[in-house]
């Protein structure tokens, strides 16, 4: 066997400089599960097509699950002259079983062969990161459970805006991850199709079984045109479009968690196990973690920006370029897993500061739409009710009637209040209480303690939680 698949055509040796430049076995050998199997079913349908011998197809076959047990060992060289896992895998193989090893390329192409290979891997990745996500929305919602009447601030611009159960919060996140795992449960119907058998780009002579390879390998269905089954990356821009906004998630939620567990919020404590220290202050203690994830969404959405370029203006049908999509699409994947693992581990054993934030949300007038909803319950039109309450809150910033320092709105006296609008009376300090605040949002998806609950409930029987 030849060192290059093409030594026929060309008369002199590829410069070792070229070799490096043009290899990608440090970034693709993590295919050769993928390759190997492809492989197998593409020797399966050969020989019972007779395009080998079921002979020739047994000792390949032999030869084959022998390379993989040699690369799972350890026991394995690379070298950049094979530029490709495809390449090592079949040198290797002839290594086994010698010159029969020269069929295992009949009737494909590299070109169908790395499709098919980052096809397989991208579906078992995406599995494998769906079922990491529902493990992560599991600890989400036993984490809700568990506070379920915990009272926290709202914020809208940042700004402390109305109280919110900590659990409702905690479920927003719940309803983001589920709506990644949607999507990249719909990205896989893109992804699960079988591309092997469209050779270079033309499709090939030989009487290749494409169906045959589809289910031994477990696709759902065939590629319909060979030219774009080698040129077609959509796939792998989908995904990591799908991770990006997943990664986007997981920036929104370790934003929070830095300010929740700064001294100027105090909400939260992360545990010792998942912060670090200070080199040089003896008090830090530092959100590492949820500020790496933070940091990492951004090298994530750099991978979409580096696929969606590499393939902008690519003519048909394949070019080299897309050697370079396997490097984005691996550094997402092992980036969104590992995302998605530590936060699954870490957030249980965050610990709720509940004083802190039931303190929080009794200060800055969250209870100020709930004046104008009172004015509104007794008549007057909302627009004016707005105006009512908003010159309450300025009057109890002045510091009421004695002036100095600030009131709360449930400070000021009934008299005061009433200085604002003859329909307020002494029940207004039960309805802008925050129990019956949180308890009168009974809207369906609301912050009451009810909807709350039933959402927890629905969440655990999709989940599968007790």
């Amino acid at each position: 066997m030849g060192q290059k698949p093409w030594d026929g055509r060309f008369s002199q040796s590829t410069d070792k400089m070229v070799e490096r430049f043009t290899s990608s076995i440090d970034i693709d050998k993590v295919l050769y599960n993928c390759d190997i199997d492809g492989s197998i079913a593409h020797l399966k349908m050969m020989a019972n097509q007779s395009i080998i011998t079921q002979n020739e197809a047994d000792t390949l076959l032999k030869g084959l699950e022998q390379v993989r047990k040699k690369i799972e060992s350890k026991d394995f060289e690379y070298s950049d002259a094979l530029e490709d896992i495809h390449m090592h895998i079949e040198k290797a193989l002839g290594d086994e079983v010698g010159e029969v090893a020269k069929k295992l390329h009949t009737g494909r192409s590299r070109n169908d062969q790395v499709a098919l290979d980052v096809r397989i891997y991208l579906k078992r990745e995406t599995e494998a990161i769906m079922n990491a996500l529902f493990s992560l929305q599991r600890v989400l919602v036993q984490t809700a459970q568990k506070y379920i009447d915990v009272v926290m601030p709202g914020y809208t611009h940042l700004q402390r805006a109305q109280p919110v159960l900590f659990s409702h919060h905690l479920m927003a996140y719940y309803e983001m991850f589920k709506r990644d795992c949607e999507r990249f449960e719909d990205s896989i119907k893109r992804t699960d199709v079988m591309p092997l058998g469209s050779a270079a780009l033309a499709g090939t002579t030989y009487p290749l079984d494409r169906e045959l390879t589809r289910k031994l390998l477990g696709f759902s269905k065939v590629s319909d045109n060979s030219m774009d089954s080698v040129s077609d990356r959509d796939f792998v821009m989908e995904f990591i479009s799908c991770a990006s906004i997943a990664m986007i998630h997981f920036s929104r939620l370790s934003e929070e968690l830095v300010l929740w567990s700064s001294s100027e919020f105090a909400f939260i404590t992360i545990s010792d196990a998942f912060t670090t220290g200070s080199s040089i202050m003896p008090q830090k203690k530092n959100p590492d973690v949820a500020e790496l994830v933070r940091g990492k969404t951004g090298r994530v959405v750099g991978n979409l920006m580096a696929i969606l370029t590499i393939m902008k203006s690519l003519p048909l049908a394949y070019n080299r370029d897309m050697q370079e999509d396997k490097e984005p699409l691996f550094d997402t994947v092992n980036t969104l897993k590992a995302c998605i693992d530590i936060y699954s581990k870490m957030i249980p054993n965050i610990e709720i500061n509940q004083n802190n934030m039931l303190n929080a949300a009794q200060k800055g007038y969250l209870n100020a739409t709930d004046l104008a909803d009172y004015l509104v319950v007794k008549g007057l039109p909302f627009r004016e009710a707005h105006s009512v309450s908003g010159r309450a809150v300025a009057f109890a910033i002045s510091g009421g009637a004695e002036g100095g320092q600030s009131k709360e709105l449930h400070e000021l006296s009934i008299d005061e209040l009433k200085q604002f609008s003859d329909l307020i009376d002494g029940d207004i300090f039960d309805f802008i209480s925050i129990e019956k605040m949180l308890s009168r949002r009974v809207t369906h998806g609301s912050t009451s303690y009810a909807n709350v609950q039933k959402a927890v409930e629905v969440a655990s029987k999709r989940l599968n939680l007790k």
